[in-house]
């Protein structure tokens, strides 16, 4: 992973980017700042999102199960879905979409990033990683890619890693991306989780940077014993994919959700007591609170019960795209930005839960101006243009590589 700032791109030391970044001066490859010297924070200065036009809502599920709107409403806060109806739309397409909108709100260019993770429960291929295919697609040449699994959690596992690696001196911007095509391994058939689940992406920049604030502390958390509660059984190599697998829908996601509501309510409320003391902050402090969007009754009993925190605190857009897995968080930050429910100096709180069993929360001090820099025609134009020349540079790498291929070829059959 190339940790310094790209000379083909004006250095951004010292000088604030649009959206109120100061990224620190790096330090030596695999070193830590000096002792005494400038502390680096990790904020999030850039913001995107992306879901599938199609929509299906509740009373289109009527017509496909043995459902009723009122059950589904009443019981998960849930009315509608997006769903990627069409082949192009993958997990990696939505993640690029999102990520691209990510850099245009930071107005970083894809060069100056030194690390993508992409968190997703259904990604491309179990290899290669679906960061790597987003990592060619935005045309991130400097960066070094990995995917994360740990469901539900991943985005908030994916953010302690970031901020890991910014406090470190190890990157100074990374690409933190939830990503989902969750309709692709649902069970359309079975009531109790075709109604659940939704596709999306959201992302965010995270940026080394000497403003006191950002991703302050995390919390994460496993259960591995309940690991059979929320699964996905086949296509890995303990149940390789077979004609009996596909036959008797073990490729499908299966779910005890009497159980897994119980451990929710349980692990959200201590994941967020916990951060919220590792950050020095209370409960009375926090100014929202942005959860797990995968039921409402998990969030009223969890959130704003036991924490009591009011419910004007309380983010909630899982009404309008169901549970989208490692994308809810960011889709639903990027919402509640355009809501005004985000200004400089908020404390935030992300909090989530998932199949692991995991669990992981965040705090954040928000220390990042959110209006948008002007999108001015030549600024878009140069973006379209990047976007464009990485297509042609994938294409043309993969066509050297063909070529390549065929003449060692010929030359092993002479």
């Amino acid at each position: 992973m190339n940790t310094s700032h790209h000379p083909e791109q004006p250095s951004p030391n010292g000088q604030p980017n649009p959206n109120g970044a100061h990224p620190a001066e790096p330090h030596g490859l695999g070193s830590f700042p000096e002792p005494g010297g400038e502390r680096r924070y990790a904020q999030i200065v850039g913001w995107g999102y992306h879901v599938p036009e199609k929509v299906i809502t509740n009373r289109d599920l009527e017509q496909i199960v043995d459902t009723k709107d009122e059950w589904i409403r009443t019981r998960t806060g849930i009315e509608a879905r997006h769903i990627a109806a069409s082949p192009r739309e993958t997990t990696a397409t939505l993640g690029m979409k999102a990520a691209r909108k990510a850099l245009e709100v930071a107005d970083i260019h894809p060069h100056q990033v030194d690390l993508i993770i992409c968190a997703t429960s259904s990604p491309e291929h179990i290899f290669p990683s679906t960061a790597s295919i987003i990592q060619d697609g935005i045309g991130a040449v400097n960066a070094g890619a990995f995917d994360l699994s740990a469901a539900c959690s991943g985005f908030v596992y994916g953010l302690a890693m970031a901020r890991g690696q910014i406090l470190a001196g190890d990157a100074e911007y990374v690409l933190v991306i939830g990503s989902e095509t969750l309709s692709r391994i649902v069970d359309w058939t079975d009531r109790n989780t075709c109604v659940l689940f939704g596709d999306g992406a959201g992302a965010v920049l995270v940026a080394a940077s000497d403003v006191p604030g950002g991703i302050m502390a995390t919390e994460l958390g496993s259960d591995g014993s309940g690991a059979d509660l929320l699964t996905l059984p086949a296509g890995g190599s303990a149940i390789p994919a077979s004609l009996e697998t596909v036959s008797s829908g073990a490729h499908y996601i299966k779910m005890d959700g009497r159980a897994v509501f119980r451990f929710a309510t349980r692990v959200m409320a201590e994941a967020t007591r916990k951060v919220l003391d590792r950050a020095g902050v209370s409960v009375d402090d926090v100014d929202l609170i942005i959860p797990h969007q995968a039921n409402i009754r998990i969030i009223q009993s969890s959130v704003v019960k036991q924490l009591r925190i009011p419910e004007d605190k309380v983010f909630i857009n899982l009404q309008k795209y169901g549970n989208t897995s490692t994308a809810s968080i960011p889709i639903a930050l990027c919402e509640a930005i355009e809501a005004g429910k985000v200004q400089p100096g908020d404390n935030l709180v992300f909090v989530g839960f998932g199949a692991g069993l995991t669990w992981a929360a965040a705090a954040i001090k928000w220390s990042t101006p959110i209006e948008k820099p002007e999108a001015t025609w030549w600024r878009n134009t140069q973006r379209q243009a990047a976007y464009q020349a990485a297509a042609a540079r994938s294409m043309w790498k993969r066509a050297v590589r063909r070529v390549y291929s065929q003449v060692l070829a010929g030359r092993e059959g002479e």
